[in-house]
């Protein structure tokens, strides 16, 4: 038995719009952009609609997260070889303009909303999943999490704090030397 009333979220059109706007708002102006009147005046979509499925901005930037693309390497069975190729995608995210304004977005939002640190850490560690998961077949689940968090800190003072471009090499350096101090044997890149 079906009960007339409200859908439980947006159609997939309207969520479509909404977010492709709250990502492009964000972008070029930050997360305080995040507004339902904002996007109703930009998308045309029923402000009751936004209010009701994304009241606050903390509500886009975590839809915005839930749809965000989590692409990782084939596995090749070589552990080496598998971290070396996540440290490429990464790098090819950050490197990502959306990516990397999107991360500062959430830094910013951070600050003014202290419930938005979560969804910070949440999409930090989504980041560094893909390391972590090659490096936990070496080393227990927490020892692998610290270490790739290793690899990935640099990257992200480079982006967020110094405005700097994505050192690239550097990053294979310190998985490097990550792999030597786990005991995993090295390979060039």
């Amino acid at each position: 038995m079906t009960r007339p009333g409200r859908p439980a979220g947006p159609a997939a059109d309207t969520e479509a719009v909404v977010l492709t706007a709250a990502l492009e708002l964000l972008l070029a102006e930050g997360a305080l952009a995040l507004t339902p009147q904002r996007l109703h005046a930009v998308t045309g979509v029923a402000r009751t609609t936004i209010y009701r499925h994304w009241p606050a901005p903390r509500d886009f930037l975590a839809a915005l997260i839930a749809v965000a693309p989590h692409e990782s390497a084939p596995p090749s069975g070589d552990p080496a070889t598998d971290l070396h190729a996540e440290v490429d995608l990464i790098c090819d995210r950050l490197h990502d303009k959306p990516v990397a304004e999107f991360l500062g977005a959430l830094v910013t939002a951070s600050i003014g909303d202290p419930s938005c640190a979560e969804l910070r850490r949440r999409y930090v560690l989504d980041l560094t999943r893909p390391l972590s998961t090659v490096l936990a077949a070496l080393v227990p689940v927490s020892e692998a999490q610290s270490a790739a968090t290793e690899i990935v800190a640099p990257l992200l003072v480079d982006i967020l704090l110094l405005d700097r471009p994505v050192d690239r090499d550097r990053a294979h350096r310190v998985a490097a030397e990550t792999l030597d101090r786990i005991g995993c044997a090295r390979t060039t890149k």
